[in-house]
């Protein structure tokens, strides 16, 4: 059986061009199972145009329930409470946090914790493989666990079905969700863009490598656009030691399959088709 190896796209900020870069991959990956973990703002399925073959409710979070016959109306769940979420017993759950500081507190025990549904894990087949995908319900937390949920699944698909890659499209920033996303990676390809941002970005999310001792390697997207600045960020990575994968450029033809919502590699035979070709390539030479 081959040994599965799990590359993780991020970026240290939104509008990087990740999940377009991820939905290429898609079409490269060989013999790949596909996930999305940014379950915040889940959209690598409109490129992959998937097929929903299983759906599972997802329970991250408990919230109380107040029970008005038992309840006095002391008033102790609202003075305790510090996100403002119950008063007098009556619970507003866009602003309740589940810490159960008011389940713990009442004198008349009239408070009792129930699982809210806080998302929604979907299992889905592909043009490209086997893909799976969350929707958090808005309002609702514990993302770190849902895209813990979302991994686990996909490995145990990779292993069912003894893929060679694990290709999941992480969420941005440095967040929770992001460290749930990067446990137990192989690489971390972290995409930016030629802007102070962006590098700005970069240093933190290769910050949160080191400190996870996950290897990372970079590529900048719609380098084109500051090859001044594109260059400075080569330079960086070579001078930290960071594996550097390839410029891609900036053509209108991408902006034309992400509306036709279709992977990049599928419609375009141009230079960023290549570029992202040539950065795949790259990045399964270092795992």
């Amino acid at each position: 059986m081959p040994v599965m190896r799990e590359i993780v796209v991020l970026s240290g900020k939104g509008g990087t061009g990740k999940t377009t870069l991820t939905g290429a991959f898609a079409t490269l990956g060989k013999d790949a199972v596909l996930a999305d973990a940014d379950v915040d703002a889940a959209n690598l399925h409109l490129i992959l145009r998937p097929e929903i073959v299983a759906e599972e409710p997802f329970f991250g979070l408990r919230l109380p329930v107040v029970d008005r016959e038992r309840c006095t109306s002391c008033g102790v769940c609202t003075q305790l409470c510090r996100f403002e979420a119950i008063q007098d017993g009556e619970l507003d759950e866009t602003a309740c946090e589940g810490c159960a500081v008011c389940f713990h507190a009442c004198p008349a025990g009239a408070v009792t914790l129930r699982e809210a549904l806080t998302g929604c894990v979907y299992e889905a087949r592909t043009a490209f493989g086997p893909f799976i995908y969350a929707a958090l319900g808005v309002g609702r937390e514990n993302s770190g666990k849902l895209v813990a949920k979302v991994k686990r699944r996909a490995r145990e698909i990779a292993r069912e079905q003894a893929k060679t890659f694990l290709v999941v499209d992480g969420p941005p920033g440095i967040g929770c969700p992001v460290i749930a996303s990067v446990a137990g990676a192989d690489l971390l390809l972290v995409v930016t863009e030629p802007t102070a941002a962006g590098w700005q970005d970069l240093e933190r999310v290769l910050e949160l490598a080191r400190h996870f001792g996950v290897r990372a390697a970079v590529c900048v997207n719609k380098a084109s656009l500051d090859e001044e600045m594109t260059g400075k960020i080569e330079h960086y990575c070579r001078q930290e030691g960071v594996a550097f994968l390839g410029r891609i450029p900036f053509t209108p033809g991408v902006v034309r399959a992400v509306v036709a919502q279709s992977p990049v590699t599928e419609r375009l035979a141009g230079p960023a088709a290549q570029a992202m070709r040539q950065v795949w390539e790259r990045a399964l030479d270092l795992v």
